[in-house]
């Protein structure tokens, strides 16, 4: 689905002749791989480019150097671009500055209008969107009437209904409340498993990370290390030294075992602590 080969993305500040006065480079050589179906997370801190990365995904920023394939279309290629765009779908942060309509139905329904899809089709869209995501009863509603949650819902809803293979998630939690979260990862997991849609989540809360067939760590713009969330997780003092934390069930376990407890390495659940205290205690 997604080829990155040496990445590179300089941001250019311009005095107020135009003259650049200063390059600041954030992506710096990113390569990696994601296959369709896969359900791909990319964390980092702050300034890691991460976000940067999210943006070519679809086209929005296209490489200073480099190539990145998306589903096997260059997006460098000007004659690419509306087809990459429909292939990968992007669900930003704040909801609200994707959602343009007054009634849910209707801005589910923008996207596949605007790319000239038959009027009778887009309701077949708009239909099955809303029900994916568990919206269908709040169809006649107003978004503004909605909790963060669900807005985000509507949101992926909007980019199910183009017909994307694949969707972006670009800190789409970041200001939702536990609940919301839940919500929105909820729904993002049961599309990648059920419809098998290619889903990389940007994040930096590392709880939403678990269930993730693979994750990327990106620091100064770099891909610094790459695994399982199994993997990565029991690798505590490397992720600090990326500014990244992890679950709290595995800091727990962590602080645990540095007391002397003999548990796993690689706990990501309470249910997984849960039993391994409880095996530890048999031992005793």
């Amino acid at each position: 689905m997604i080829e990155a080969k040496d990445v590179v993305y300089e941001y250019f500040r311009r005095d107020e002749e135009g003259n650049v006065t200063e390059i600041n480079r954030a992506l710096d050589g990113v390569t990696l791989d994601i296959k369709k179906g896969e359900f791909i997370a990319i964390l980092g801190a702050n300034g890691s480019g991460k976000s940067t990365f999210a943006k070519h995904l679809n086209a929005l920023l296209t490489p200073s150097e480099g190539t990145l394939i998306i589903d096997g279309k260059n997006t460098n290629d000007l004659e690419a671009l509306w087809k990459i765009r429909q292939t990968t779908g992007m669900v930003f942060q704040n909801p609200d500055n994707q959602i343009i309509a007054n009634v849910v139905e209707e801005d589910v329904g923008f996207g596949p209008e605007n790319i000239g899809v038959p009027t009778e089709e887009i309701w077949e869209r708009v239909n099955a969107s809303l029900d994916a995501v568990g919206m269908s009863k709040f169809r006649k509603h107003s978004p503004n009437a909605l909790s963060g949650g669900q807005k985000q819902r509507v949101a992926i809803a909007g980019v199910m209904a183009m017909k994307t293979k694949c969707i972006v998630l670009d800190e789409s939690t970041a200001m939702l409340d536990p609940s919301g979260r839940k919500e929105v990862m909820e729904t993002v997991m049961r599309l990648n498993k059920e419809e098998g849609i290619t889903v990389i989540l940007i994040t930096h809360h590392m709880d939403e990370v678990v269930n993730a067939d693979r994750v990327y760590v990106m620091y100064q713009g770099q891909v610094q290390m790459e695994g399982t969330p199994r993997a990565l997780f029991s690798q505590v003092e490397q992720l600090k030294e990326y500014r990244l934390d992890v679950p709290q069930v595995t800091k727990l376990a962590y602080e645990l075992r540095k007391e002397g407890m003999d548990l796993p390495e690689s706990i990501l659940t309470v249910d997984e602590l849960v039993q391994a205290l409880l095996d530890y205690k048999a031992c005793r």
